[in-house]
């Protein structure tokens, strides 16, 4: 088979694959034992390409289809056509955007995106790159941050340095967890500050535990405001937070992976996220509700022009990053943790260029449009219930347990039914010690009737259990 007849039938299994998004289950569900069979993933396949393309075609059928109106399980879904064209076109590339000189036309698009995005926030002289993720981002804000704090760290560790704590909300992101152990802060002293009744981070328990803390000698370094909590969509309060910089002298960092869409709308910028200029360094995801290609994340840094290059660069490294090439100071590779760095840019920016900020502002207000009309209608239906006031675009409810049956353990068996069913896949997460369906909208062409026809398949699939 030549080159030309394979690309059609990629193609021709795409289209399909497509149709099918819309049309059939969320996921065909099989267990593991069944799939493992039916995949014959020990079969030979040397120079095979119709046992290739079953491969892929058993893959297309069996993948969770997250384009599908029954997909809410997470923060993305599907992704925008201009950034899927994009990925074929960076696959079949195939180049690491380190230099200028490997990849010259994303490098310039990554710059021309991140001075783009630095002026949305409202940062001043900053700097930024593209991340796998905002976990990652916030792994190197947080390296940033204490090789700021301490100027040694970076070739002496933290060996008989002042011991360094940080601060996030007790709602804010795994991720931060990760930070404090791969930096070598330690999880312990990763402080967890309680929240107020709207799950946003509490400015005066905040400022207890940092006074507490640099009484005992420690020295507060970090402060990470969650903008857009992974369960309830809190934003904690940044310019409240902010007002303790100065005293205590930390570094500000915002995680704004799903709440930072908000900064695409003027009016939901100063509704949500009036102070995000503030913020010493911000993180977002562009394949959330902006919709780009997995994974599309940005790192933004305020008014530090090479606090990056800094934070992570180490080692001799002459043979890829050469001072006597011109274009030596747009290599992004210098201020990355990694050295291969996959081309995301591309498709950032054609998303960019064709839908435009009003385009995508839109879509964000449109989602919030869509989790308000979803809240009222819980409050409508006798069988379900609010767990939470929604606070932006998380929806948080969950089946009225019937009689004899514990809450928590029911509406897990409800949502794993809804999943096996091929019906929907609908987030899960914990407020307290109750467990909530989290209801999260990010499919461009939702309806209303898309929510009334879930939380109609809710209630059939709660009453079939009770």
């Amino acid at each position: 088979m030549n080159e030309e007849a394979l690309f059609q039938r990629l193609v021709r299994l795409l289209l399909d694959y497509g149709q099918q998004q819309k049309e059939g289950p969320v996921v065909r569900y099989l267990e593991p034992e069944e799939l493992g069979r039916l995949l014959e993933l020990d079969k030979p396949a040397a120079g095979d390409w119709q046992q290739l393309l079953r491969w892929l075609e058993l893959y297309l059928e069996h993948s969770v289809k997250t384009g599908n109106p029954g997909f809410l399980n997470r923060m993305w879904s599907g992704a925008n056509l201009p950034s899927i064209l994009a990925e074929m076109v960076v696959a079949a590339s195939n180049t690491s955007a380190c230099t200028y000189e490997s990849a010259p036309v994303s490098t310039l698009m990554e710059h021309h995106m991140l001075d783009t995005m630095l002026g949305l926030v409202g940062f001043r002289d900053g700097e930024g790159q593209m991340n796998t993720g905002s976990s990652s981002a916030n792994l190197v804000a947080m390296l940033a941050a204490r090789n700021e704090a301490l100027e040694q760290a970076k070739s002496d560790g933290l060996w008989q340095q002042q011991r360094l704590c940080a601060f996030v909300s007790a709602d804010a992101h795994y991720s931060l967890d990760k930070a404090a152990n791969v930096l070598g802060i330690g999880t312990s002293q990763l402080v967890k500050v309680p929240v107020d009744h709207r799950g946003r981070m509490d400015p005066a328990a905040l400022e207890a535990r940092l006074e507490e803390r640099s009484r005992a000698g420690q020295r507060p370094f970090f402060v990470c405001a969650t903008l857009g909590t992974t369960v309830r969509g809190a934003y904690d309060p940044v310019g409240a937070i902010a007002a303790l910089r100065e005293r205590y002298g930390f570094w500000l960092h915002g995680d704004g992976a799903w709440g930072g869409a908000v900064l695409l709308d003027e009016e939901l910028r100063r509704r949500h996220l009036p102070d995000a200029a503030l913020l010493d360094s911000f993180t977002w995801d562009f394949h959330k509700m902006p919709g780009s290609n997995l994974v599309c994340n940005m790192l933004l840094i305020n008014g530090r022009r090479d606090a990056l290059r800094c934070a992570c660069s180490a080692g001799e490294h002459g043979y890829l990053f050469r001072e006597e090439q011109e274009t030596h100071a747009l290599d992004l590779g210098v201020g990355s943790l990694q050295c291969a760095r996959r081309v995301d840019s591309l498709k950032w920016f054609l998303d960019w260029k064709f839908f435009g900020r009003e385009g995508l502002a839109a879509r964000v207000r449109r989602y919030l449009a869509l989790a308000e009309y979803a809240e009222r209608r819980v409050a409508e239906l006798p069988q379900l219930e609010l767990v939470a006031p929604r606070e932006s675009f998380n929806v948080c409810f969950r089946y009225r347990a019937p009689a004899g049956e514990e809450a928590n353990a029911f509406n897990l068996a409800l949502r794993h039914r809804l999943h096996r069913r091929g019906e929907a896949l609908v987030g899960v997460g914990w407020i307290g010690d109750t467990l909530t369906l989290r209801l999260l909208i990010t499919h461009p062409d939702f309806t209303e009737a898309d929510v009334d026809r879930f939380l109609e398949k809710v209630v059939e699939n709660g009453r079939a259990l009770s």
